[in-house]
């Protein structure tokens, strides 16, 4: 909704809601998503819990609303990206870079499912964006027509590329850039490359040299 359109008390309850998510943030950053409480959400807002189930009727609600967020922010960090002319290795470094400033949020997206809770479909469609965008980007470049099992599978499952115009080698090519991407940093962003004495941002460099080379 317009915000100079907004009543004030429309203003109050956005106001009120993204202070909610803010703490929220903040709880899944000290304690993870699977401790998140509305109850120590009010608490710390300084009003009762039944007063803010009025704003959030339940902690899926509320989780939903964090990963729409997410999505949304990934997919205007990558549509950015690429109007301004980035590559499919340039959309590779804005999801980095985007990933690195708020892994929490990262991982509420790309980690482990939060048990008990399932992702209602307009969610997809955001993810969708994402998708779209590193179609576009791998539809420009030189396809690698391999006849693999997995290829010959795409040809009649092209779920994952939705109504996309993307030839199935483009959406091959896709799919193993965002699966080599999420490994690098999934990886990265757990702390699993501390210690090993070596810069992740150059074995993410040479991953991408190996996936798309010139």
């Amino acid at each position: 909704m317009d915000s100079t359109r907004m009543t004030s008390r429309e203003r109050y309850r956005a106001q009120v809601r993204a202070e909610i998510k803010d703490h929220a943030w903040q709880q899944i950053a000290t304690a993870g998503v699977t401790a998140l409480s509305l109850n120590a959400i009010a608490k710390s807002l300084g009003m009762s819990g039944p007063a803010l189930y009025r704003y959030f009727a339940s902690r899926d609600e509320l989780i939903t609303e964090l990963i729409r967020d997410a999505y949304r922010s990934l997919a205007e960090k990558l549509h950015t990206a690429y109007d301004a002319g980035a590559d499919v290795r340039g959309l590779a470094h804005a999801v980095r870079e985007w990933a690195l400033r708020d892994p929490h949020r990262y991982f509420l997206i790309y980690g482990t499912p939060v048990p008990g809770y399932h992702a209602p479909a307009e969610t997809t469609a955001i993810s969708n964006e994402i998708m779209s965008v590193l179609l576009d980007a791998h539809a420009t470049r030189p396809p690698k027509r391999v006849a693999t099992r997995f290829v010959k599978h795409l040809e009649t499952h092209r779920d994952w590329a939705g109504d996309h115009e993307a030839t199935t080698p483009a959406v091959r090519q896709a799919l193993a850039f965002w699966t080599r991407v999420h490994g690098v940093l999934s990886l990265e962003l757990a702390g699993h490359f501390s210690g090993m004495g070596f810069d992740p941002g150059l074995l993410f460099d040479d991953e991408l040299d190996a996936l798309l080379p010139d």
